[in-house]
């Protein structure tokens, strides 16, 4: 369900009204989802459950595995709150829970807020860290995909003065790998991967910095010596444009606002958000809690419906 007091309850209840989606089971708290159901107008009910095996899937029916997390406690709705990140967390892990208990088959997570989270005393920069935290996963990559955009990222949430310090060999390999595991969940038979690089102009033959040189360049070459059909480093603000018309399937991106930018102005309503290299298939909306538009009646279920269809879709690597 995300953060209670973000449009997470919405956006994932016009989700699943919207696309029809008679199997989900929402982990959260039930009176939460009533409320949200009542905002909507939805002509639904909820059904609390104590595992996915007593869901009852019939028209009209929500199921809900009731955490209670925020029964009884004092919070506000559009507000990140120590309640509302405790809460948060503890709907991950609950439905982590069930889903390394073979209880589901997907995991689609609504937004949290990393404030609520640190108010809590829940020391994650986000999901991503979070769910790997608790899968015991330990090499794992961030992927949005957009429209024809798909972005995988090498580093994620850092500040910016850090990141150059991050970009080794290493890991532009691991977010290379990653962007070939990445297509193989989609059914993409033979992707065009493509590497963007830190510097402007791909850094001009190291005037503008070495990365590129040091640890990018080789990064690829190794990667093309495994079979991965991977090209690079190509300037950003050229490689996004033939993404944009389907000429690279997945742009393997150095640090966050690099990737995200570019996908969100192409496709914000629509944008999912992928965890690969999880022992599960996890998807979510690409967009964050809003709370300034939160239990208001007015939030969008798009991205939340494509995050949906999608993890209905996906394919585990071999081996996950």
């Amino acid at each position: 369900m995300g953060d209670p007091a973000g449009i997470g309850p919405e956006a994932a209840l016009r989700a699943f009204v919207s696309i029809g989606c008679p199997d989900a089971v929402f982990v959260g708290d039930a009176d939460v989802l009533d409320e949200a159901i009542k905002l909507t107008g939805a002509a639904l009910s909820v059904r609390s459950v104590n595992s996915p095996a007593d869901a009852v899937f019939e028209k009209g029916i929500i199921n809900i595995i009731d955490v209670g997390a925020v029964r009884g406690r004092r919070w506000q709705r559009g507000v990140p709150s120590a309640v509302s990140g405790r809460a948060a967390a503890a709907y991950i892990e609950r439905a982590v829970e069930i889903i390394l208990n073979g209880g589901a088959h997907a995991l689609v997570t609504a937004p949290i807020s990393k404030e609520a989270l640190m108010l809590g005393g829940i020391h994650f920069p986000g999901h991503t860290e979070m769910l790997a935290h608790l899968s015991n996963a330990h090499d794992y990559a961030m992927m949005l995909i957009g429209g024809q955009i798909r972005v995988i990222l090498v580093t994620i949430h850092t500040a910016l003065r850090n990141v150059p310090d991050m970009i080794t060999k290493g890991r532009v390999l691991g977010a290379i790998r990653h962007a070939a595991s990445a297509a193989y969940m989609l059914g993409i038979e033979t992707p065009k991967i493509a590497v963007a690089a830190l510097n402007p102009h791909a850094g001009e033959a190291g005037m503008f910095g070495g990365e590129e040189i040091e640890e990018i360049a080789p990064a690829i070459e190794d990667a093309l010596s495994e079979g991965i059909i991977v090209s690079g480093p190509h300037p950003p603000d050229t490689i996004f444009y033939k993404a944009n018309r389907g000429e690279v399937d997945i742009v393997v991106c150095m640090y966050h606002d690099q990737g995200l930018i570019p996908l969100k102005m192409a496709a914000f309503e629509q944008s999912v958000n992928i965890t690969i290299g999880l022992p599960f298939i996890r998807t979510s909306p690409g967009h964050g809690t809003a709370y300034d538009i939160a239990w208001r009646g007015t939030a969008s279920g798009q991205s939340a419906a494509e995050a949906l269809k999608m993890a209905s879709t996906l394919r585990l690597p071999h081996g996950a």
